[in-house]
């Protein structure tokens, strides 16, 4: 006797209810062959990466810190948007909106910038998302090894502008670098 079930995806998976054997419903069969599985791990050599003097190799995809990225000219390339707020899936992302004003010029390239930039990093799943939805490329998830570090206090892991700005001296220098090729 079989019974059709509809997955969400629309696909058809059949499921038998086929009666077993004696043998079958003692499990016998499956013990003997965890078991098996089981002394076969226990002689093969176990992978030990000595750290401090070892460092294991990042994948290519690693997703780290944030950083809230600046143009060659040192200005926030943060717009206010709202679109890495929105495709968090974690909800970790809030941000307040302001107007510039003409004396902040130096400090914000486009009229409308986030005052107010916080990133929960007790929520924050280290998807990118936020780093793809970003029209301007103001986020970016670095390839730091060092992610969050450890504390006691839950204020403490509510990352703002004062932690996810890169500094203003990397961004200068990120422009020679540029300039040079």
């Amino acid at each position: 006797m079989s019974v059709e079930t509809i997955s969400l995806s629309g696909r058809k998976k059949e499921v038998s209810n086929k009666k077993m054997n004696f043998w079958e419903s003692l499990y016998l069969v499956a013990i003997v062959k965890g078991l098996f599985i089981t002394i076969r791990h226990l002689f093969t050599r176990k992978v030990t990466i000595k750290y401090p003097e070892e460092v294991r190799e990042l994948s290519p995809v690693y997703r780290g810190q944030h950083m809230l990225m600046r143009d060659d000219e040192g200005r926030e390339r943060c717009t206010a948007c709202g679109l890495c707020a929105l495709s968090c899936p974690a909800e970790a992302i809030t941000m307040k909106a302001e107007e510039r004003k003409p004396e902040e010029m130096h400090l914000y390239r486009e009229e409308k910038y986030a005052s107010i930039y916080e990133i929960n990093m007790l929520r924050c799943i280290f998807c990118g998302l936020c780093e793809e939805a970003c029209p301007k490329q103001a986020i970016y998830l670095t390839k730091s090894r060092m992610m969050v570090k450890s504390n006691s206090d839950r204020n403490d892991f509510i990352y703002g502008k004062d932690k996810l700005v890169m500094p203003l001296e990397q961004a200068i220098n990120n422009s020679k670098v540029k300039m040079a090729n």
